[in-house]
């Protein structure tokens, strides 16, 4: 079945066909298979921060992120629907959308955790929103409304809450809060580059070539870090969820909801990880969350509520 066309509005500072995003498909109120989706997201998602902690415990970060990422592109190679053509055109795109919503934010996830617990990585992946939200008003140039202005400010805030007591903690964990940080940036930016291309070709065929293109440019990592890795059979487990799971399946979900709602709405989905994420470090980790860090997470999802509102339609501007 063909994907229809959708004319993506390009950022005056970019060239014309890489950096640039799109209204999503479907601008009312979430329906039944809007929430679907960003439940499973939130779900799936929430859950790979204590995979990654379990695979850690013998595996090497940069194996972890190749095996994961390889695993992924496999199990999309097998779907029919992934490998429908995409036009050469795009595919600039394509690999860009490769390496900043896969490559280096898989890289960087492993590392931030050898320094911070995954209640609090979860935590301040809260921020994709934030981003998300933020470059679709620079690549659509059109301000967002004071409601969802109030939810980017409120979500803000409430992220730097959450990341506070790691932040005024040693060092180490400073230095994690902030490769996290730097990673859910390359997520909004990613969000948005994702959508026109997932309206043109449909998720699994967008993400196939997605994670192909993150397997071979984490391949030197995973391979480097194969001398410190020990193969235990917990770890593997994990690691092979995290790759048919956690990133093949969870993957194809997210692109197909940011299709259908755009950037700044879909990336609501994200804002409910940290409680997955929090609720799975407490009951297996004996994580502690701090009272600061629950009041961060109420404002971040009073601003998720805020920005989720219908989306009205933008004019398509002369380039």
């Amino acid at each position: 079945m063909p994907y229809p066309r959708f004319v993506a509005q390009d950022s005056p500072l970019s060239g014309p066909r890489v950096f640039s995003t799109a209204q999503g498909s479907r601008l009312e109120s979430f329906g039944w298979v809007e929430w679907a989706l960003l439940c499973g997201v939130a779900l799936i998602w929430g859950s790979s921060f204590l995979l990654i902690e379990i695979s850690l415990e013998s595996l090497e970060p940069g194996t972890i992120t190749w095996v994961r990422v390889t695993l992924g592109f496999l199990a999309l190679a097998v779907v029919p629907a992934a490998r429908e053509p995409v036009d050469r055109a795009d595919y600039p795109r394509v690999v860009l959308l490769g390496f900043v919503w896969v490559a280096v934010p898989f890289v960087l996830f492993p590392i931030a955790q050898q320094h911070i617990d995954s209640a609090l990585t979860g935590m301040l992946n809260a921020s994709v929103p934030i981003f998300s939200t933020v470059i679709a008003v620079v690549l659509l140039r059109s301000l967002p409304r004071l409601r969802q202005a109030a939810g980017i400010v409120l979500g803000l805030a409430g992220t730097v809450t959450i990341g506070l007591p790691a932040a005024y903690g040693s060092s180490a964990e400073a230095w994690g809060v902030l490769l996290v940080v730097v990673a859910t940036l390359f997520y909004g930016i990613a969000m948005n580059l994702a959508v026109p291309l997932q309206q043109r070709y449909g998720a699994p065929a967008l993400m196939m070539r997605a994670l192909g293109v993150a397997a071979v440019a984490t391949a030197p990592f995973g391979l480097a870090g194969l001398a410190g890795s020990r193969w235990s059979v917990g770890p593997v487990l994990a690691v092979a969820v995290l790759g048919v799971g956690n990133t093949g399946a969870a993957f194809v979900i997210m692109a197909a909801l940011v299709g259908r709602v755009g950037a700044t709405r879909g990336g609501v989905a994200v804002y409910f990880i940290p409680i997955v994420a929090m609720v799975l470090g407490m009951a297996f980790n004996s994580e502690v969350v701090l009272p600061l860090q629950w009041a961060g997470i109420a404002v971040v999802l009073f601003g998720a509520w805020l920005t989720s509102r219908r989306e009205p339609p933008i004019a398509p501007r002369p380039t």
